[in-house]
């Protein structure tokens, strides 16, 4: 462009000069070529003027000047291709010995040389190469399109003569004798699917040049020729009138203005689709992306009917989507912004608008008509998919928060806009339940369900209130449902009714995970169970699995809020034992000893990761764990005599921790969240349930999780009523009788609450003693086991370790048991699920089994003689 209007300064220069200056050197009559203004280096400018003062100097032989002027000077790089053909004939007076060639000739003289190897081709039979030059001359006559110049007619001509040709070869390859090799007759039947496609494309165009082919060209050069201008008044067009415009005109490569009216907006917008995708349109026609967007958003500008409109959003959210094209970083915000709001103006368009319909599969349709309701006769449907659009502006708004630092300024202010995301969401599902299709309505429906099931009510009231303040508005909102569980339930149903498996098992998820955050741990247990989804879970795809693998946390966390200790251990405990809590919750990549990731697996992993603060506190939920296992494995401990039965743990983990702990020679403070839990339960095992609470209460964690003071509350009832339970196991040999209201005093506990637990301990046959109403003391039954009872109990124990040894052989053979914590591609057999599965059931039973032996004296006892309790019976099956 700097190249073109420099030309214009110096013809200007030039015909400011006097007219005395001669364009020939002394007596010869060669004329002199000028250099043509274009950006060189001052030694290069110095050489040209020494060859110019050389040639004057030298005008006076003959020789020198006949060498002169036979021999074209040589061509330098950066200089504008000079036509010369004609110097000789040319007077001084006419016009200058040198026309420079414009943008248009040069495409054109481009276009020969290709039709001339083409014409090569033919005589040879060479299809490979036709093949390459036609694709060739294709791009060229794109690039024609690109700065809004017709189709040239020597392009036209070389469509008509190679379609004969192609009938020619192939009507001789039919009847020849030998056949062309593999490689031709492949190109020859890829050059016959090319020009049948141009010829579909410029079917006007050839129709046209056929019926007059010197008025087509003579219409194609009437519209390509500049304006005849006199050299002495084109300095006075340079001068800047003040009645003239300053308003800019887009001009495209080689100085063309392009033009955008509605009329011509169908074959713009084929032109940049058609460039779309194509890295050597990028690189020689300088198609790049940015520049098709800034062409769409000028023909978004122009469109002036709803279809126009449409097409046009259409081609301009995929091309801002493709902008980026790397799937390891994420679109730039301002694009995604620029693209949301685009979304939002196609579905306000079909959404307001009954007549178009926007639907992904349609009957075929030309693209460069103007179709409207009454020349369709009805619905105008066009092809395209809002869903995916809106799937892919959530996938880039989840990959932003993925890749920007969550403890900035900048990760607050990028979630900022889910809100207007979750808005986008809702008018396309109003747009989908208006239109009736079900398919794309579920995929919307779950991405709206995504965005809320996690969240508290006041983020979902927040969500719902914009989405209320838009026009268009979908059948289920806050405003109708009145409360969120009800919103959510509503969403949910619709897609348990739905067809797709994959949404109904991420739905029901959801849902669970909803109610668990309510404190709803009944509900949401209850919902887990039936739906039988841990039996299938294995085969899932990993998303669905991390969902799992969240549901089942916060539905743990759920029972230790609500003072289920005992569910809440249970449910934690899996996925605790792992030691991958992070990576299976898709919180953080878990780096193995022996196992080394390639850059695809790394990569995937870390793009299955989830934001920030959709996280659940990793420290939070090891509290919450390791307490609970405190809270059921000390009583445990104190009840069990042999030293055998105690290396029978329920929770792995935390008894690893305790261990280690008792090893410790010396044990200062208590810093960390392990440490306090540790320090408590070594003070729960003395009896000292006071400095157990204390140091459990202090810790700092607690007060991230909701209701801090009543779970502080609660955790001091379930110390002082397990603290009760582990005396009675521990001292229970020292005393013959024992008084309620001392143990009332010494625990502070209501009378009433220590004789309930006095009993339960007693009709589990956890204690052997019975309780004396009219003293109100604790009677204890000494009862040594005899002879034969112990032999029974030594025989029992050996087999359960038999069984123990057997089922860690067998899993050792059969590669280890799977459980729902080992994640890894979600490809896992359905056989070997089922067989991991069966032999975990076989293991429960077992443990089962054990756990009924070792519950107390009076439990051993009775399992000795055996004549098992239906209590104990019943306990020992749960």
């Amino acid at each position: 462009m700097s190249r073109f209007f420099r030309q214009a300064g110096d013809s200007d220069s030039d015909s400011e000069s006097s007219d005395d200056e001669s364009m020939s050197s002394g007596a010869e009559d060669v004329p002199q070529r000028p250099l043509a203004p274009a950006k060189q280096a001052p030694g290069s400018m110095s050489r040209f003027l020494k060859t110019a003062g050389s040639d004057s100097s030298d005008s006076d032989s003959d020789e020198d000047s006949d060498s002169d002027s036979d021999a074209p000077p040589p061509r330098r790089p950066g200089l504008p291709t000079v036509d010369d053909s004609d110097d000789d004939d040319q007077s001084d007076d006419d016009a200058p010995g040198v026309r420079i060639k414009s943008a248009s000739e040069r495409r054109l003289d481009e276009m020969k040389a290709t039709g001339k190897v083409i014409e090569n081709g033919l005589k040879i039979n060479d299809w490979v190469a036709i093949s390459n030059e036609f694709d060739k001359l294709a791009r060229m006559v794109q690039r024609q399109h690109n700065v809004s110049e017709p189709v040239p007619p020597f392009y036209v001509q070389t469509l008509v003569s190679l379609e004969g040709s192609l009938n020619t070869a192939v009507a001789k390859e039919k009847e020849a004798k030998k056949k062309m090799n593999a490689t031709n007759a492949k190109a020859l039947t890829a050059v016959k699917q090319k020009v049948k496609k141009a010829l579909k494309e410029y079917e006007a165009e050839v129709k046209k040049f056929q019926e007059d082919p010197e008025g087509f060209e003579r219409e194609y050069s009437a519209i390509v020729a500049p304006e005849p201008t006199a050299p002495g008044r084109r300095a006075a067009t340079q001068v800047p009138d003040d009645n003239v415009s300053d308003d800019f005109t887009t001009v495209g490569k080689g100085g063309k203005v392009m033009q955008f009216t509605s009329e011509g907006i169908f074959k713009n917008l084929q032109a940049v689709q058609e460039a779309r995708g194509k890295k050597i349109l990028t690189i020689a026609q300088n198609t790049d992306r940015a520049e098709q967007i800034r062409i769409l958003e000028k023909l978004l500008e122009v469109a002036a009917t709803s279809y126009q409109r449409i097409r046009v959003l259409l081609a301009l959210i995929s091309s801002r989507f493709d902008y980026n094209s790397s799937v390891s970083t994420h679109m730039p915000i301002e694009l995604w912004l620029h693209a949301q709001r685009e979304v939002d103006q196609l579905v306000s368009i079909v959404a307001s608008d009954g007549n178009y319909s926007i639907q992904e599969v349609t009957d075929d349709y030309d693209e460069l008509v103007e179709r409207s309701p009454a020349t369709e006769g009805g619905v105008v449907r066009i092809r395209g998919s809002i869903i995916s659009f809106i799937d892919r502006l959530d996938d880039e708004f989840t990959r932003s928060l993925q890749n920007i630092d969550p403890h900035g300024t900048e990760y607050v202010d990028r979630l900022k806009d889910e809100k207007g995301l979750y808005c986008t969401i809702c008018r396309a599902q109003a747009f989908y339940e208006k239109t009736k299709q079900d398919e794309p309505l579920g995929r919307v429906i779950m991405r709206r369900l995504e965005h809320i099931y996690s969240k508290p009510n006041a983020v979902v009231t927040a969500l719902e209130a914009a989405a209320d303040a838009s026009e268009i508005q979908p059948g289920m909102i806050l405003s109708v449902q009145g409360t969120t569980t009800a919103l959510i339930h509503s969403l949910c149903v619709y897609l348990y009714r739905s067809g797709n498996s994959l949404l109904r098992t991420r739905a029901m998820l959801s849902h669970i995970y909803h109610h668990a955050l309510h404190n709803e741990f009944y509900t949401a247990r209850d919902m887990l169970l039936m739906s039988h989804m841990q039996e299938s879970i294995h085969s899932a795809d990993v998303g669905t699995q991390i969902l799992y693998n969240r549901t089942v946390v916060q539905l743990g966390l759920c029972a230790f809020r609500s003072g289920l200790i005992k569910e809440a251990q249970a449910t934690l405990q899996e996925i605790f034992t792992t030691q991958r809590v992070k990576e299976l919750l898709a919180q953080g990549v878990h780096q193995q000893r022996f196992q080394i990731l390639t850059p695809e697996q790394e990569k995937a992993e870390k793009q299955r990761q989830l934001p920030f603060h959709m996280h659940i506190n990793t420290e939070l939920l090891e509290a919450a764990f390791l307490v609970s296992s405190m809270l059921v494995e000390i009583p445990l401990l104190a009840s069990i005599e042999s030293d055998e039965l105690k290396r029978k743990t329920i929770s792995k983990p935390f008894r690893r921790l305790l261990d280690f702990a008792d090893r410790q020679v010396f044990t200062g403070p208590p810093e960390s969240t392990r440490d306090h839990i540790m320090q408590a339960s070594k003070a729960l095992q003395d009896g000292d349930w006071e400095q157990c609470r204390d140091l459990i209460q202090s810790i700092k964690i607690w007060s991230l999780m909701p209701e801090a003071a009543a779970v502080k509350e609660m955790l001091a009832e379930r110390i002082q009523e397990q603290g009760l339970r582990t005396y009675l196991f521990t001292y229970a040999p020292h005393y013959s009788t024992l008084s309620i209201s001392l143990l009332s005093r010494t625990f502070s506990l209501p009378v009433n609450t220590v004789t309930s637990i006095v009993s339960k301990m007693i009709w589990n046959e956890e204690l052997s003693a019975s309780l004396d109403q009219s003293g109100d003391v604790v009677v204890f039954h000494r009862i040594e086991p005899s002879r034969t009872q112990q032999l029974a109990q030594t025989l029992a124990e050996k087999l359960a370790a038999m069984v123990d040894q057997s089922e860690k052989a067998l899993d050792a053979k059969m590669g280890g048991a799977s459980g729902w914590g080992d994640r890894t591609d979600g490809t896992k057999g359905d056989k070997r699920g089922e067989q991991a599965q069966e032999r975990r059931g076989r293991g429960e039973r077992t443990r089962g089994a054990r756990g009924g032996a070792r519950g107390g004296r009076g439990g051993r006892f009775s399992q000795g003689l055996g004549n098992q309790m239906p209590g104990q019976r019943a306990q020992a099956a749960a």
